[in-house]
């Protein structure tokens, strides 16, 4: 499990074209940028269990020997951070309160991913892994659908659809691939644009979450649709690799949910009594974490496998989807209800979780490949409570305004001369 994020409602519903092109990145990918008036549309039995994001080898069918699982918590992104001047191009004020919420969400995602390796010999270590990883994806998602509830098929709106979340995708599809190649000593890993590896997963999920929005919109019951529809693919074992589906489709009711989403939805978990009852039902989790962390496959948050493929019956998968999506809500709940709504030190990096979640991921595996965990301090309690403290300082640099001016080129790219100019624009250019 990992973070999730807390929205604060947002008073009316913020006009997309109005948000600066790093916000339009993240809303329209994934995570939202705090900002209301900004956005309009808008961080295993048979298997080894790893951590959510995982680098399976590529051709190979599912079901079959994997390579070990790799983390891969997802992350809020927005890269939309130059924007966060954007206050607001009419004036109007980015809402603190979704700018906190991404933020402190892409801190537990790079703390849950420096717990992984830590699981098997810490208990405590495992039961905060599988609380975090139970909501920060779905509260992410949420945070993608609510502000992708005015997206269209406008040709502005699909153009940052583009640059903002297919070009990042294929650019770090591309990195990722040629980083393993050179620190794992794997000079034949292929580069597959079908099959994402590692946190390239959630960028091709939302960008297909994204271009299905207006169908979601037509629907009488769009959520118990969209759940339907998880359900089914949580018994599915023959969906395949390509374009990560299962994840897309396991993962589809919580941006359904975020669609489905109104500014008064999200006041009601930030009154003072929804703040108090979240104490308790979070220490409820970890000690049900604690008890469940020997007893359970942390592949089952992942929502990466169909319940055959993870060495379970098949009607497990159709359980397990609808007993975690109500757990995965309930606590997505409590994390909103604990983000402060008022403008902090950290509110400026919200608009730049999704440098901090792609850019994270080179630390996040070269630890791995390198063999950073077979110090044995590192396992000791002082050493996990010192590597939680890295992982939330390390994501924290990369979501700045010096790193997010480093790598604009990549996250949120202009591309002007990739797209046909819109006559009805020029005509009003000339006038």
């Amino acid at each position: 499990m990992t973070a999730a994020t807390t929205m604060a409602p947002a008073g009316t519903e913020p006009a997309e074209s109005e948000r600066s092109m790093g916000e339009r990145a993240l809303s329209e990918g994934a995570m939202a940028d705090g900002s209301v008036a900004e956005r309009a549309a808008a961080p295993a039995g048979g298997r080894a269990s790893g951590s959510a994001s995982h680098a399976r080898p590529r051709g190979r069918a599912r079901g079959r020997g994997r390579g070990s699982l790799a983390n891969d918590g997802a992350v809020d992104t927005k890269a939309g951070a130059s924007a966060n001047a954007a206050g607001g191009a009419k004036g109007k004020p980015r809402d603190a309160f979704f700018d906190n919420a991404k933020y402190l969400a892409i801190v537990l995602v790079a703390m849950g991913h420096s717990w992984e390796p830590l699981r098997d010999g810490s208990r405590s270590a495992a039961a905060l892994y599988i609380t975090v990883y139970a909501f920060h994806m779905p509260a992410f998602i949420i945070i993608s659908g609510y502000f992708s509830r005015s997206f269209d098929m406008r040709k502005d709106r699909l153009q940052r659809l583009i640059t903002g979340v297919a070009v990042p995708y294929i650019l770090f599809e591309v990195a990722y691939t040629f980083f393993k190649r050179w620190a794992d000593d794997d000079p034949h890993y292929p580069i597959s644009l079908t099959d994402p590896w590692y946190l390239t997963w959630f960028l091709l999920a939302l960008f297909i979450w994204r271009l299905t929005t207006p169908l979601w919109k037509i629907v009488r019951w769009p959520v118990p649709l969209a759940l339907t529809i998880a359900v089914l693919a949580s018994i599915s074992p023959n969906i395949g690799d390509d374009l990560d589906l299962q994840r897309v489709l396991q993962f589809l009711p919580f941006f359904v949910i975020g669609l489905s989403l109104r500014p008064e939805h999200f006041k009601l978990v930030r009154r003072k009594k929804a703040r108090i009852l979240a104490v308790p039902v979070f220490a409820s989790a970890l000690v049900f974490a604690y008890w469940a962390a020997p007893r359970m496959n942390a592949a089952w948050f992942y929502h990466r496998d169909a319940a055959q493929e993870l060495a379970a019956p098949w009607w497990s998968g159709a359980v397990m989807t609808l007993a975690m999506f109500g757990c995965s809500l309930v606590l997505v709940a409590c994390f909103f209800a604990w983000i402060p709504g008022r403008t902090m030190w950290c509110t400026a990096l919200g608009a730049g979780t999704l440098y901090g979640y792609l850019l994270h991921g080179f630390l996040a595996k070269g630890s791995r490949f390198w063999n950073w965990y077979d110090v044995h301090w590192v396992h000791t309690p002082w050493g996990a409570v010192l590597l939680t403290l890295a992982a939330g300082t390390v994501v924290t640099l990369l979501c700045t305004p010096p790193v997010q001016r480093m790598f604009r080129w990549a996250m949120e790219p202009k591309m002007t001369w990739a797209f046909k100019k819109d006559p009805v624009g020029m005509a009003r250019e000339r006038t």
